[in-house]
């Protein structure tokens, strides 16, 4: 199990149009959400602090500024880039969407049990066949 943080950005747009104290931050996070919140209370985090839109959320994690980040390092946490964080974000996703009890195939945007309707399906497969088409019209390089 190992806690992430990826690299400190300027998000002052950000923290004007929200009346935000700090306008540097990055993220904090980890493989479980379990190691998450112990990580973030061994850092002195609030746990309503915590980001996860919902129970399908795969980007959960902790904003954190640079002094909390430095002790999170200090603490063990790994720095990680952007592309990284990216590619676990990518990965939670999969495991989400296939999980038991998920049905397969395409499904519909953050719930993966949501299955999309027939007119929904119709419309992937015209758009598949658009492309196949346009492929296959292409001059060969």
């Amino acid at each position: 199990m190992t806690v992430y943080v990826d690299e400190t950005l300027d998000w002052t747009l950000i923290a004007q149009a929200r009346g935000l104290k700090y306008s540097h931050w990055c993220h904090l996070t980890a493989d479980t959400e379990t190691e998450l919140h112990a990580f973030a209370a061994k850092l002195g985090l609030r746990r309503s602090w915590y980001q996860r839109k919902g129970a399908n959320d795969v980007g959960w994690h902790y904003d954190i500024v640079p002094s909390k980040r430095a002790m999170a390092v200090r603490l063990g946490a790994v720095e990680v880039d952007h592309g990284f964080i990216a590619r676990l974000m990518d990965q939670r996703r999969r495991e989400r969407d296939n999980a038991p009890g998920v049905p397969g195939g395409f499904v519909c945007g953050n719930d993966p049990r949501a299955e999309l309707t027939e007119g929904d399906r119709k419309a992937l497969k015209d758009f598949g066949d658009f492309l196949e088409r346009r492929a296959a019209e292409r001059p060969a390089p």
